[in-house]
């Protein structure tokens, strides 16, 4: 009954944050409700990394986690990961066009303006949405497959994140973990298993309302990407 409670939570909750705003941000966009702003104040930004103007861009294409619903832009993953790959040597530009209670079709739709400013990589986090409303296997593949043959067609490399529903989902939450890994195989798009290793269902890595990441899940989360992302970032565009 509490999983069933929390999937119900989730949908409403994403759709409300969807009815805040359509729009990506970049690391310094304020997106969200007033309350979602008001908790950045007590977030200080760290320093912002020194990026060239010529260094790789990345798109984040996703939901309300990649979006850092409730938390400072910086401290969403994809902010993270520039951070932390711009240490590293690895410097990126980067869009976060994560959307609070996005699903794939809405990212299918979205994704096309999106590769009008070229992105170099293309980090797909969607379908988790999809999976809480019980959507057809059928279609939430088709629309991932067909965010990331776009992609690929556009000249962009592809990182899929996989997701992960509650097992209180019982078959359904099979063939939902199944899906990613069959787009994978069929595109060859880089791939993370599970994105949300070591956050997903660990309350200290979550905020009180179990179903977002807190900044210390998102720097987990940024750690479980960076090894595929940084081979993306580093090697040579088609």
């Amino acid at each position: 009954m509490i999983r069933s409670a929390r999937a119900a939570a989730a949908l409403v909750l994403g759709l409300a944050a969807a009815a805040c705003s359509r729009e990506p941000r970049d690391v310094n966009g304020e997106i969200g409700d007033p309350v979602s702003r008001m908790g950045r104040t007590a977030h200080p930004a760290p320093a912002a990394p020194d990026i060239p103007a010529d260094a790789p861009l990345v798109v984040f294409l996703g939901d309300s986690i990649t979006a850092g619903l409730h938390l400072p832009a910086h401290a969403a993953f994809p902010a993270v990961l520039q951070r932390d790959l711009a240490r590293a040597g690895h410097p990126f530009r980067f869009v976060n066009a994560g959307v609070s209670g996005d699903t794939s079709s809405g990212g299918l739709r979205r994704v096309n303006w999106l590769l009008e400013q070229k992105p170099d990589v293309v980090v797909v986090e969607l379908g988790g949405n999809d999976g809480l409303r019980g959507l057809p296997i059928e279609t939430i593949e088709a629309n991932l497959r067909g965010i990331v043959e776009r992609a690929r067609d556009a000249g962009a490399r592809v990182l899929l994140l996989g997701m992960r529903l509650p097992t209180s989902y019982g078959a359904y939450a099979a063939e939902f973990d199944a899906l990613y890994a069959r787009v994978v195989a069929e595109t060859g798009a880089a791939f993370v298993p599970y994105f949300m290793e070591k956050v997903g269902g660990v309350r200290e890595m979550m905020l009180p309302d179990d179903l977002h990441p807190s900044a210390a899940g998102h720097e987990v989360l940024a750690a479980n990407v960076a090894p595929r992302l940084t081979e993306l970032v580093t090697a040579e565009r088609r």
